[in-house]
This record gives C-alpha cells, sequence and structure tokens, in this order.
C-alpha cells in the first residue's frame, strides 16, 4: 500500500468516525444539551479571547523597530 493510498484510507477511516459520532450525539438528548452547551462556551468565550490574542500579538508585531542613534 502507498502512503497516498494509506492517507485515503486513513481520512475515510476518521471521517466514519466523526459522522458516527456525530448520529450518536444529536439521537442521545444529554448529550445534544451538552454539545450545545460546549459549542455556546466556545462562541462566547474561546474564539474571542483567541481572536483578541491575535489582534493584539499582530499589533505588537506591526510596530516600528526601534531605530539606530543617529548622528549627534
Amino acid at each position: 500500500m502507498t502512503e497516498s493510498t494509506a492517507e485515503k484510507v486513513a481520512n475515510v477511516v476518521i471521517g466514519l468516525a466523526v459522522a458516527g459520532a456525530a448520529v450518536y450525539v444529536l439521537r442521545n438528548p444529554s448529550l445534544r444539551r451538552a454539545a450545545l452547551r460546549l459549542a455556546a462556551v466556545t462562541l462566547t468565550g474561546t474564539i474571542p479571547a483567541w481572536f483578541r490574542q491575535e489582534v493584539e500579538q499582530g499589533w505588537r508585531d506591526s510596530a516600528p523597530a526601534e531605530l539606530p542613534p543617529g548622528p549627534a
């Protein structure tokens, strides 16, 4: 089996596992509620915090470098 074929097979297996887990979670009311709560926390807390961190890092990185001392 070539590496390319192995990667394709692995992708299909992982995709099927994710789809199966999603169906299981959606059919189980308590897991569905937990997943919705987790999605709400992620959308309202984690993503904005990550975005703020990225903006601050970009702001710091865009600052001009200190200029060397010029002639007196």
